[in-house]
This record gives C-alpha cells, sequence and structure tokens, in this order.
C-alpha cells in the first residue's frame, strides 16, 4: 500500500474543498431568492436595452451592415472613423463642451453647496429644492426655453443687448456663437445633482477638525481649502467622471436647438452617430463611431481617476 505524502489531501477531500464554496455561493441565494427575484425584472430590462445592443453594436462595427443585408468587412468601419473629417470636427467640439462645462459645472457646484451649507436647516432645504428641480425638468422643455432666449428677432438676450444699443446677434445661427451659445446655457443650468452630493458629504466631514483648526488659527477659507475641499476628493472624482460622461454623450441640446449646423459648428460625437446610423443608415460605421466613443470616456475616466483619488 503506497504512502501518502506528508500533507497531501485526499482527492475526495480536494473536490470537496472544490465543491464547497459553490454550494455556499447556492445556498446564499436559495435564501435570498426573493431580493433576486425583485431584482429580475430590472436585470431582464438591462440585458434587452442595454447589454444585448452594445454588444450588438460592437458587432456591428465589423460589418458593412444595411437594411437588406450585411457584409464583413474587418477594421474598414474604424479607418474610415479615423479618416473622417466630420468625426474630427464633432470630436473637437465635444472635446471643447466638455473642457468647459464639466470644471465649470462642479466648481460652481461647491461653492454653492459650500454656501448653503452654512444655512439653516428651513434654508438649505429650499435652496436644495430649488437647485434640483432642473434636474426633473425635461431637457427637451429646457431647450426649447433658451432657443427662445436665443431668437434673433425677439429673444431675452438680443432685447436686453438693445437696451444699450448692441445690435441683435444670431447667437444660434452664426458658426462663431453658435457651440459657445450651447456652452453657456449648459454652464447656467444649475449642476443640482452636484450641489445635493456635495452637502451630504459635507455633513459627513467630523466637526472636530474644524474645531482643531479654529484652535490653530484657521480662518473659514482656510478651513474649507484645507480641510473641506481634500476630504470631499470622493464626491469630486464621482461628480466629475459622471459630468464627463454626461457632455461626451451630449444630445438633446443639439438635436433640438441647432441639429448640428451651422455647417458642422455645433456637431457632437453623439449626434453624428445617430445622423450616420439613423438618417444615413451606415449602422456599421456607426457601431464603430459608437465603439471609439467609448474609448475615449474609458480612457478619459482612467486619466481623472488617478489624478482624483483618495484613501481618506
Amino acid at each position: 500500500m503506497t504512502q501518502m505524502p506528508m500533507g497531501a489531501v485526499p482527492k475526495k477531500e480536494e473536490k470537496l474543498r472544490v465543491k464547497k464554496p459553490n454550494r455556499h455561493v447556492f445556498r446564499a441565494m436559495k435564501k435570498n431568492y426573493s431580493a433576486y427575484l425583485f431584482l429580475l425584472p430590472k436585470l431582464i430590462l438591462f440585458t434587452l436595452f442595454v447589454a444585448i445592443p452594445v454588444v450588438w453594436a460592437f458587432v456591428l462595427s465589423f460589418q458593412k451592415y444595411k437594411i437588406f443585408g450585411s457584409e464583413f468587412v474587418g477594421f474598414e468601419n474604424y479607418i474610415e472613423v479615423f479618416q473622417s473629417e466630420a468625426f474630427r470636427i464633432a470630436l473637437k467640439n465635444t472635446l471643447l463642451f466638455t473642457a468647459v462645462t464639466v470644471p465649470f459645472g462642479v466648481i460652481s457646484a461647491l461653492v454653492l453647496a459650500t454656501l448653503i451649507f452654512e444655512l439653516g436647516k428651513f434654508s438649505q432645504s429650499l435652496f436644495r429644492s430649488a437647485f434640483y428641480l432642473p434636474t426633473v425638468t425635461s431637457m427637451v422643455i429646457i431647450a426649447m426655453v433658451w432657443r427662445w432666449m436665443y431668437n434673433y428677432d425677439f429673444g431675452l438676450f438680443n432685447y436686453v443687448l438693445g437696451w444699450f444699443g448692441v445690435e441683435p446677434i444670431n447667437w444660434l445661427g452664426q458658426s462663431s456663437t453658435a457651440l459657445w451659445a450651447l456652452i453657456i446655457m449648459q454652464c447656467l443650468i444649475p449642476f443640482g445633482v452636484g450641489i445635493i452630493l456635495y452637502l451630504a458629504s459635507m455633513g459627513s466631514i467630523s466637526q472636530s477638525l474644524y474645531e482643531a483648526a479654529r484652535m490653530d488659527g484657521a480662518g473659514k477659507f482656510k478651513q474649507w481649502i484645507h480641510i473641506t475641499i481634500p476630504l470631499l476628493k470622493p464626491t469630486t472624482l464621482y461628480l466629475v467622471l459622471l459630468s464627463t460622461i454626461g457632455s461626451f454623450q451630449v444630445f438633446t441640446q443639439i438635436i433640438m436647438m441647432t441639429g448640428g449646423g451651422p455647417g458642422s459648428a455645433t456637431e457632437t460625437l453623439v449626434h453624428l452617430i445617430y445622423k450616420t446610423g439613423f438618417r444615413d443608415f451606415e449602422f456599421g460605421l456607426a457601431g464603430a463611431q459608437s465603439v471609439v466613443l467609448f474609448v475615449i470616456i474609458l480612457i478619459f475616466s482612467v486619466i481623472q481617476f488617478r489624478m482624483l483619488r483618495h484613501d481618506e
């Protein structure tokens, strides 16, 4: 009879050890089956309307796909994307839109949250509601209001400029001002989600830190710079990522106010993808543009995460 080496595990025991974690997993799932049942409808919707379309867009990006048939073309669509002048213009416009609106939105949310946090509970609730209201309002409605304010003939901005003897400006009808008009609109819409999250994060900072700073002679501004802002870095990271992804996907304002014009002055990546797929019916090329946009957002997200991550 052969002796087993010291420390060796019998095969039966080894199998049991391998199967044990799986058994625990199934036991936990069986124990919490009601929770999984409640999650099931959301999971089905996510699979049907998010996961499958994302995978299908990736598959389409390697095909010359039209309504009546498809043909595998490899990386031809990606080569066409990088050689496209329209894609470069849309990328430039999207980057400019993001570079201005994201920092302005996050910084303004931080400043407003700081000012609101010093108020009483009733005033805090009032301002929270006031600044969060545009968030639950349809962007279509907001874009229609701003389009009226930018109107050349009877818009609010030209009406105010007329008081000072300034000639009316065709805000949305000329290349030099159209994109900046959209950027100004986006900057002046309060970042309600950011204000709410900053207020919640400020409330969780220990007051002992501020008391110690006051004992050392630090004023309000120094406390804000050296205590509040560093400890809000996780919230800032989340808001920067959230707003960057949102600005790269800007679409409603474009289609409601300019349609990407005049010319290509306000063309953005998502609007270009929409036109490529649903106007020109180049679904394979639109899929390739979508994948490239995903990679761009992923690169920016990784860079931002590395720059803003915090151990606290």
